[in-house]
C-alpha cells in the first residue's frame, strides 16, 4: 500500500475557515494500544476533496490545501498543512481506514499486525 492514497468516506459540511490541525489545543490526537493505530485531526475548516491521507514509506502523510478567491476583488489565497506521523512497525498498512465526520474530525486507524 505504499504511496497509495487511502479512500476518504465523509458526512461533511464547512461554516467558516481558521487555521486547522493546531497540536497545543487539543485537536489532534494520536492513538497507540496494542490493537491498532491511529490519529485523529481536527479538520473541520477543509472539504473532503481537499484532504489527502497516504502512507510512504514508514510515514502516515496527512495533506490538506485550501484555495480561496473573492472574485470581483481579485484576492486570492491558499492554506496547507502538511503533517506526518511515523507508523509502529506492528501496523498492517492494508486496514488503513480514514472517516471525516459532520464535526470536521477526520479519523484514521488501522489494525496491528497479529503474532508480530
Amino acid at each position: 500500500m505504499d504511496g497509495a492514497t487511502v479512500p476518504l468516506s465523509h458526512n461533511w459540511s464547512a461554516k467558516e475557515w481558521d487555521w486547522p490541525l493546531q497540536h497545543d489545543d487539543g485537536s489532534v490526537k494520536v492513538m497507540d494500544t496494542p490493537e491498532d493505530f491511529g490519529v485523529q485531526l481536527d479538520c473541520q475548516f477543509f472539504s473532503p476533496k481537499e484532504l489527502e491521507v497516504r502512507v510512504a514509506g514508514d510515514q502516515l502523510v496527512v495533506h490538506g490545501r485550501h484555495h480561496m478567491s473573492s472574485g470581483a476583488s481579485g484576492i486570492e489565497f491558499d492554506r496547507e498543512v502538511h503533517r506526518s506521523y511515523k507508523l509502529p512497525s506492528d501496523v498492517d498498512t492494508k486496514t488503513l481506514k480514514s472517516h471525516f465526520n459532520k464535526k470536521g474530525v477526520l479519523t484514521i486507524v488501522a489494525n496491528k499486525k497479529r503474532g508480530f
